[in-house]
């Protein structure tokens, strides 16, 4: 044979991870009101401050249709700096520094040439008078930077000129020079002493009147693009203005507070979900049905609910509760050892289930009730007695009574008192309430007692769990194996080997029925 290869354990189980969240809605759904409720005081005990909106046409030079918003988004980070708060400080007169007034004010782009800014102020009029300031103050920037762009152009072109200038003024003088040189040779043709000097050349002079014309051209256009440039940029200075003046904006308190309501709802609804995941994984308290039967190594055999329904109560919680007790009737009623109902988390539905199984048995014979957890409902009117003993009694039972214990396998258990309860037991198990390594204590310490634990009844189950909480391997302690398959030799099997050396093979195995020839 192969030998058993285990299944790979992922690093995040989501299905553990989902049921944890689900299991855990009391927690997101408390922090989720908390949050609710934090941003309504919030808005009572901190309400907004009077703002006042105002809206600028901003015109630029280089503005096109493909400019995609690159230009107003520029404005909105110029008018968001400390130069354009401190000119707006200095025109409204206000003793604040501009890093502070930075925060009382933002700027959004609405289009691609309107800016829109909202300013808050102690009231709603001085936030309309901020407002206009700071808009004066960024419309006044606007159009000094590019006035001042405009006169540095200018300025250039003039410089420009000045030197191209200077450079006709050296053609010219050669020009002269050569023209006066030519008249000079006109003149004295037979002059001997004139005879040596050099003679102009017709093709230096035409090179010296294109170079002068081309001079001259370049003046007249550098002339023409500084007047040009001098003007600056009228339509910039004209069009960017004011579109619509400052108004105070009316804040309702009712759509403020449901604002930051539902802000706090969801935020308190996700850090709540996060807070119930991280729990549910840290922890490590098993819920599905797999895992606590994996865990404490024993077959999940009925399932109830953890408590009765405060609002409209009905009888479906005692309804199950008798059904799974006549379910676990056959214990006592197939064996001649005590049966325990020892409770993980779920003491009011052990001592209720015990008293259920107690009640269904004393209908054939007296029946006493080991009780070491407190019996609110004793069983009464019944065909025999049912004795109700405490959990330090000590005598020996009476003859044919049936004995039914009742404990706890909590943090702090006496493990030694066990067997005093039962033989056997079921445990009544709280899902979600103990981790796994306290489940594999009480399956160690039972096992160490020899208690064989016959099945588990799981309290308080998730509605949703698909998984399977039987374990196929352990028929021989599952009721579904006692009913017809004891041993006839009341612990020993037909080959005459001892099953109670070990506490888990309390009874003998299931065997398949020969086939008769």
């Amino acid at each position: 044979m192969k030998p058993e290869t285990s299944q790979p354990q992922h690093l995040l189980d989501f299905t553990r991870l989902w049921t944890a969240i689900r299991r855990g809605r009391r927690l997101w759904v408390a922090f989720a009101l908390l949050g609710f409720l934090g941003g309504g005081v919030l808005t009572v005990l901190v309400p907004p401050a009077p703002t006042a909106v105002v809206q600028i046409l901003v015109v630029h030079e280089e503005d096109s249709p493909a400019d995609g918003g690159s230009l107003i988004r520029t404005d909105v980070s110029l008018l968001m700096t400390s130069r354009i708060a401190g000119l707006a400080a200095k025109r409204l007169k206000i003793d604040e520094q501009p890093e502070d007034f930075l925060k009382d004010y933002e700027g959004v782009a609405v289009t691609n040439s309107i800016l829109q800014i909202t300013v808050k102020a102690p009231s709603g009029a001085e936030a309309a008078r901020r407002a206009k300031g700071l808009a004066e103050a960024f419309i006044a920037d606007h159009v000094g930077r590019v006035q001042a762009g405009a006169t540095a152009e200018a300025k250039a072109y003039t410089d420009q000129q000045a030197q191209v200038q200077k450079d006709l003024d050296g053609v010219n003088a050669q020009i002269s020079g050569a023209e006066a040189a030519q008249n000079n040779r006109n003149n004295n043709d037979d002059d001997e002493d004139n005879a040596d000097a050099p003679q102009p050349n017709a093709a230096n002079l035409d090179t010296l009147y294109a170079r002068r014309a081309e001079l001259s051209n370049q003046i007249t256009q550098l002339t023409q693009q500084a007047q040009q440039a001098g003007l600056g940029a009228p339509r910039v200075a004209a069009g960017t203005q004011i579109v619509d003046e400052p108004r105070p904006v009316r804040v309702s308190l009712k759509t403020t507070g449901a604002t930051n309501g539902g802000i706090g709802l969801v935020l308190g609804l996700v850090v709540g979900v996060a807070i119930a995941a991280v729990g549910g994984v840290v922890r490590d308290k098993p819920v599905l049905r797999r895992d606590i039967a994996e865990n404490l190594g024993a077959s999940v055999i009925a399932e109830l609910p953890r408590r009765q329904r405060r609002f409209l109560p009905g009888k479906k919680l005692t309804q199950t509760r008798k059904r799974v007790a006549a379910t676990l009737v056959r214990l006592a009623k197939d064996g001649s050892a005590p049966v325990s109902v020892l409770e993980l988390g779920a003491a009011p539905l052990a001592t209720a289930l015990a008293s259920d199984i107690a009640a269904e048995l004393a209908a054939e014979k007296p029946v006493a009730l080991v009780a070491d957890l407190e019996i609110t409902n004793p069983p009464t009117e019944t065909a025999h007695p049912v004795r109700v003993i405490g959990g330090d009694d000590t005598s020996a039972p009476q003859s044919g009574e049936a004995r039914i214990g009742v404990g706890s396998v909590a943090p702090g258990t006496a493990w030694t008192d066990l067997p005093h309860l039962g033989s056997e037991t079921v445990l009544v198990v709280k899902a979600g309430y103990a981790n796994t390594a306290w489940l594999h204590t009480v399956g160690r310490q039972l096992a160490d007692a020899g208690i064989p634990i016959v099945g588990v009844v799981l309290a308080d189950p998730d509605r949703r769990d698909k998984s399977d909480g039987t374990l196929w391997d352990g028929l021989h302690t599952a009721l579904r194996g006692r009913q017809k398959h004891k041993s006839a030799n009341n612990g020993h099997t037909t080959n005459g080997t001892n099953v109670h050396d070990l506490p888990t093979k309390r009874f003998a195995p299931v065997r398949p029925a020969e086939k008769k020839g």
